[in-house]
C-alpha cells in the first residue's frame, strides 16, 4: 500500500547499524497520502494513493 500511484516511489530497504555495529532489519516508507484526484479532465473523481513531494509538486488535482 505505501507505494504512489504517480511516480511509483515505495518503500527503501536497509539495516540499522548499531553503535556496536550489530546489524538489524530496518524498512523507510514514502509519506504517502489517500486523496481524491480529477480524472478525464475533472469530469470524475478517483481516489488514490499520492506521496506528499507528488502533492506538492502539482503532478496531480485534488478534486
Amino acid at each position: 500500500m505505501a507505494k504512489c500511484s504517480i511516480c511509483g516511489k515505495g518503500a527503501h530497504f536497509g539495516n540499522n547499524v548499531s553503535h556496536s555495529n550489530r546489524k538489524s532489519n530496518a524498512i523507510w516508507k514514502p509519506n504517502v497520502k489517500s486523496v481524491r484526484i480529477k480524472v478525464n479532465g475533472g469530469t470524475a473523481t478517483k481516489k488514490v494513493y499520492v506521496c506528499t513531494s507528488c502533492l506538492k509538486s502539482g503532478a496531480v488535482e485534488r478534486a
